[in-house]
């Protein structure tokens, strides 16, 4: 299963605003690096939480459909199934009939169960296309503010220690403080 990014998130979790005040820059020379930082920090706590932030919307693309006619979507919290398509051996797109499956729609655990076999793919590769859209909200007020903080401090850390000079700090590879905000959003891989 192969995710595919359709649209990332149309804010950040944290403003420049906040982060400027956070950091408490008063100046805007350097409102492009701090957007930056922002941004790069997002990455990393959904990296290290394995949760995206703020609304996106991905693509599942598989080969073929797994084992037990069940589909679990590896990206959280889930907010809504926005496509099922399979691709026939020309290229052509199909959607598969809504009366065909249903949708476990847990935030952390959505799933796909169909009630009989689905119906095969043409294409021998990537013939399954699953668009699902993600995140806590589309306001930053709708990302727990634990991670928001974690955002803000890793950015800042990043202002102040630029790597100019070789920095202890720099060879964690998360700051203490930012894995502990983290620690109770962090979602397990499963084998």
């Amino acid at each position: 299963m192969t995710p595919i990014l359709l649209a990332g998130p149309a804010a950040e979790p944290v403003s420049l605003a906040e982060a400027k005040a956070w950091m408490r820059i008063d100046a805007d020379d350097e409102d492009d690096l701090v957007g930056a930082l922002v941004t790069s920090a997002r990455l990393i706590v959904e990296s290290a939480t394995r949760r995206l932030l703020m609304t996106q919307s991905w693509r599942l693309s598989l080969d073929g459909w797994p084992r037990g006619n069940v589909v679990r979507v590896p990206l959280a919290p889930f907010q809504s199934l926005a496509g099922l398509q399979i691709y026939d051996s020309a290229g052509a797109a199909r959607p598969v009939a809504a009366s065909s499956y249903t949708l476990d729609a847990a935030p952390d655990a959505a799933r796909i169960l169909f009630t009989a076999a689905p119906p095969a793919p043409g294409a021998a590769a990537g013939g399954i296309a699953i668009d699902v859209v993600v995140g806590y909200g589309d306001r930053p007020r709708d990302v727990p503010a634990p991670l928001r903080q974690a955002i803000l401090a890793l950015a800042a850390r990043w202002f102040e220690d630029r790597g100019d000079v070789a920095s202890p700090l720099a060879r964690e590879p998360l700051p203490a403080s930012v894995a502990a905000m983290i620690a109770p959003w962090r979602r397990p891989r499963l084998a």
